[in-house]
């Protein structure tokens, strides 16, 4: 056999209405803990907490009255709350729906132009086309900027430079090359063979 599932919240909340409803009186909490559980079934131990959340929704009214606390509800007032949770509730469906129009509209603007057709496939193409052009011009300029003035007075400073360094290097293999001859009486020929110095090896002008 089945275990009997017990009530929700909800449940007990609609049962506690119930008793308020069918008595139309005021009670106090202990007064309930002894008849929601005899009559509606509610586990007395959490009647305190569901009174409390009908409290707190505005569904169940209580006041002091000299050291006791009582509960009571009306099937008018809660008619009125129930009237007024479902206005509240049409407002905020009401502004949900507009804002998820505005959203729906901003995404339409932000894709506006961008969905395909003839004349974004054109537009694509001419930009393509321009990057292109663009890459060309890039390159053209660089070839033409060998030509610059400024650029070639630069490479004959190099080439100098470059020059007089090459000129110093031949300058000290003719000095080892005459020291070996004269320490080692080896010939021009013999050393340059064995070095791998070419013959006609010279001062670059």
């Amino acid at each position: 056999m089945s275990k009997k599932r017990g009530l929700s919240l909800e449940e007990k909340r609609t049962r506690m209405m119930e008793i308020f409803f069918e008595k139309k009186q005021f009670f106090q909490l202990k007064e309930l803990e002894k008849i929601a559980p005899k009559e509606k079934g509610i586990n007395g131990m959490s009647v305190k907490d569901v009174v409390q959340s009908l409290v707190d929704d505005a569904m169940v009214d209580t006041d002091r009255i000299g050291t006791s606390n009582y509960f009571w509800a009306f099937p008018s007032k809660a008619s009125q709350n129930r009237k007024q949770k479902i206005l509240e509730l049409t407002e905020a469906l009401e502004q949900n729906e507009m804002k998820l129009k505005t959203t729906s509209q901003k995404i339409q603007e932000a894709t506006k132009g961008k969905e395909e057709s003839e004349e974004r496939t054109n537009v694509l193409k001419e930009l393509n086309k321009k990057e292109k052009q663009l890459s060309e011009i890039s390159s053209d300029l660089e070839r033409f900027r060998d030509c610059d003035p400024e650029v070639i007075e630069c490479l004959k400073k190099q080439s100098h430079t470059a020059l007089e360094a090459a000129n110093r290097w031949t300058d000290n293999i003719f000095s080892i090359q005459s020291w070996c001859r004269k320490k080692f009486s080896i010939e021009t020929k013999t050393l340059n063979k064995q070095f791998g110095i070419p013959e006609d090896f010279d001062y670059i002008e």
